[in-house]
């Protein structure tokens, strides 16, 4: 079996995100879902710096080889450092719990409906907009020539 990453080496886009049904139809909630995971794909890319913090060198020294090492501070203090999700949860079962057990699809619409209901447009600055017209009208006299 081959691995996928040489095809995702440099991968900038990963088509479809959001949709469903093979693109017939799209959902606020898995764009949502999808963006997370692209940004964790990306971030994994970039690869993890390696030292003796992120080896959890002392950690280990305390702990023991073949111990728990999930609970220890050191162990939460790096888990973010291949990715860090907005959406997915990596809270222990216990933890997530007590926060009320939310699904990935109900974390994932709260965060649409705060968007909608908040997020801020802001205007194309001036000069942008002047540069943009520019190409629209370049390519309109072209297109009006037959180019």
């Amino acid at each position: 079996m081959t691995s996928l990453l040489p095809a995702l080496s440099g991968a900038n886009t990963i088509y479809g995100a959001g949709m469903l049904e093979l693109g017939m139809t799209f959902s606020f909630e898995q764009l949502i879902i999808d963006n997370d995971i692209i940004t964790m794909v990306k971030k994994a890319m970039e690869g993890v710096p390696v030292n003796e913090e992120t080896l959890a060198v002392e950690a280990i020294k305390a702990i023991g080889v073949g111990n728990d090492f999930i609970g220890h501070p050191s162990t939460m203090e790096n888990i973010d450092l291949p990715s860090d999700p907005k959406v997915i949860s990596r809270d222990m079962l216990g933890d997530w719990e007590k926060a009320g057990k939310k699904d990935l699809a109900t974390a994932a619409h709260e965060i649409v409906v705060d968007v909608l209901k908040n997020h801020v447009v802001l205007p194309i600055p001036a000069d942008r907009l002047k540069e943009m017209e520019k190409v629209v009208k370049k390519a309109d006299e072209a297109f009006a020539k037959g180019a």
